[in-house]
């Protein structure tokens, strides 16, 4: 996992009307660092408990970002390959935390 996908929010977001989406570009930003965030932190615990629970606060933050996408799609903000490379990103988030979640 790298900060592939909070660069990619932040360079796309950036492109974004302000006076249409400023609140939810801001939302977006937090919910990709929150998922990175998680994971570190949880890597960093000694229990598998906790490291469980912040893999799944990181999951809920990809869930949070794909319905941002979709509001942001459904304002005509997010379209054509910036949307595509953007769900094809959290895609690959969602599976890689499940994988992490299975593992341990």
């Amino acid at each position: 996992m790298g900060t592939d996908i909070v660069l990619d929010i932040y360079r796309t977001t950036a492109l974004f009307p302000k006076e249409k989406v400023y609140g939810l570009v801001s939302q977006m930003g937090r919910a990709s660092v929150s998922i990175l965030s998680n994971v570190a932190e949880g890597f960093n615990r000694f229990h598998n408990k906790e490291y469980h629970q912040l893999l799944y606060v990181a999951l809920g933050s990809c869930a949070e970002l794909e319905t941002q996408e979709e509001i942001t799609t459904d304002l005509q903000c997010l379209e054509g390959k910036d949307r595509e490379r953007l769900i094809e990103k959290l895609d690959h988030e969602t599976r890689m935390l499940w994988n992490l979640i299975k593992k341990r």
